[in-house]
Parts: structure tokens; C-alpha cells; sequence
């Protein structure tokens, strides 16, 4: 696997509740939950590309 860069991440008390609540229900640590969570945005995103924008984005 590859090194793996830690940054800061700055979130409310609130949002880090959601996502300590969200995580223990997928079984996972907050660490690996932000990490699945931005892995799926961005195949989402590369899924999207070449398509044309929807209206009203």
C-alpha cells in the first residue's frame, strides 16, 4: 500500500458527531470512514466526466 500523507481537517463538534455515529454504523473508524467517503466522491466524479453538465448545476 502506499505512504499515506496526514493532514489536519477542521470540522464542527456537530459534524464530527455525524461522523462518529455514521462510522461506528459501517463498522469503521472516523479516519476510515472520511476516507472511504471521499474515495466514492471522487469515482463518482471521474464517472461524471464527459458528460454533459445537468441542467441547473
Amino acid at each position: 500500500m502506499a505512504e499515506k500523507k496526514a493532514f489536519v481537517l477542521r470540522v464542527s463538534p456537530a459534524m464530527l458527531k455525524e461522523l462518529e455515529a455514521w462510522a461506528q454504523e459501517d463498522f469503521r473508524s472516523v479516519n476510515g470512514q472520511i476516507e472511504y467517503l471521499l474515495s466514492e466522491a471522487l469515482k463518482k466524479r471521474k464517472r461524471g466526466r464527459g458528460k454533459a453538465p445537468e441542467e441547473g448545476a
